[in-house]
């Protein structure tokens, strides 16, 4: 028998879903984020499927564990949990998990603000990220994350698409893997096409890719394979330098500009020269939402051919706690584990 109750923080990141669980925790194995992903996967997977997939979720559900840090240095973990799997990383879902910690008092700093900034160190699968965010009285304004080394794996592979025809496409990574799709002669750009069209060719687009293309990351190995497609286009919305519709799961498009994939736009656009050390780089989501990135430093990840040039990049943004809730899953439920519409 498989029954559990799990209190929920609902919020949102810049429009996309960001469900914060803040109890019955299971108890994973492992000394590291990296690992208890892969013991919550192997599992617990059920309770991700519970709460992400409808009748209890949607679409384009995302959500969050909070544990106690994995590092006497951290002052708290995030496990990941979306429709698209148990991810090493995930921007929006830290910005909207932190802002709901912070104001529910879930999370309590180590440390004072220093030089005036408010400061946070947080343990996820994919790493080790540092967070800066602002607050007004008991309102988080804005949270800026220190995002995990990102770099760019596959660059200009062109891939055939049945019903389409020829793409030209970059993998980057960003915490997650991405194929980043420009505007061509077969892709008019995201401002052209139905975001139907989008969720459509994004499946296919996909699964060609991982067919074609290895992608795992070159110190842990755990973290692989392609998840996520980001189509890119003119943006709408004034101040924007970039615009992009990130597909994810089975149908989602994310309604914030996506902070891993933002991550892994800015590491493709600085190998190929059109962004450098220091630069920001004003992302938009496919509502017109906006995260603000930068090229922080520059580092190196060492894998079995030498050393890759990455970039440290910084994400930032905000989100809206909007409510709680009481989920129960009980597998007298013929639909208890959730299910996808096709």
């Amino acid at each position: 028998m498989i029954k559990g109750t799990f209190f929920c923080i609902d919020a949102h990141t810049c429009g996309n879903p960001v469900r914060l669980v803040t109890s019955s925790h299971p108890n994973l194995k492992g000394q590291t984020m990296s690992e208890k992903r892969l013991d919550f996967m192997q599992n617990y997977d059920w309770i991700r499927r519970g709460l992400m997939f409808e009748p209890r979720g949607h679409d384009m559900m995302s959500g969050a564990f909070l544990y106690p840090p994995c590092n006497d240095n951290s002052d708290a973990s995030i496990l990941f949990i979306e429709t698209s799997g148990c991810l090493p990383m995930c921007g929006h879902g830290t910005i909207g998990v932190v802002t709901a910690a912070l104001e529910n008092g879930l999370i309590v700093p180590k440390n004072l603000p220093i030089d005036g900034r408010n400061k946070l160190t947080i343990d996820v699968p994919a790493g080790q990220i540092s967070i800066e965010y602002q607050q007004q009285a008991d309102k988080i304004t804005a949270v800026k994350i220190f995002n995990v080394a990102s770099y760019l794996a596959h660059q200009d592979v062109t891939l055939s698409i049945p019903n389409l025809g020829p793409l030209k496409v970059d993998v980057s990574y960003g915490g997650n893997y991405y194929v980043i799709i420009e505007p061509q002669e077969n892709f008019p750009g995201i401002d052209q096409w139905s975001a139907s069209q989008i969720i459509h060719w994004s499946t296919i687009v996909r699964e060609v890719a991982a067919k074609h293309l290895t992608c795992i990351h070159p110190e842990d190995p755990s973290v692989n394979g392609i998840s996520h497609v980001l189509w890119t286009g003119h943006p709408q919305s004034g101040g924007s330098d970039a615009a992009n519709a990130v597909f994810y799961g089975d149908k989602a498009i994310d309604r914030s500009p996506c902070g891993t994939g933002t991550s892994a736009r800015m590491a493709q656009l600085f190998a190929k020269g059109q962004l450098k050390l220091g630069d920001t780089f004003v992302h938009e989501s496919y509502i017109g939402s906006q995260f603000i990135g930068r090229i922080e430093q520059l580092t190196t990840l060492d894998s079995d051919r030498g050393s890759i040039p990455a970039i440290m990049p910084s994400i930032e943004g905000w989100a809206k706690v909007f409510g709680q809730n009481c989920i129960t899953i009980d597998d007298d439920d013929p639909y208890a584990f959730g299910f996808v519409v096709k």
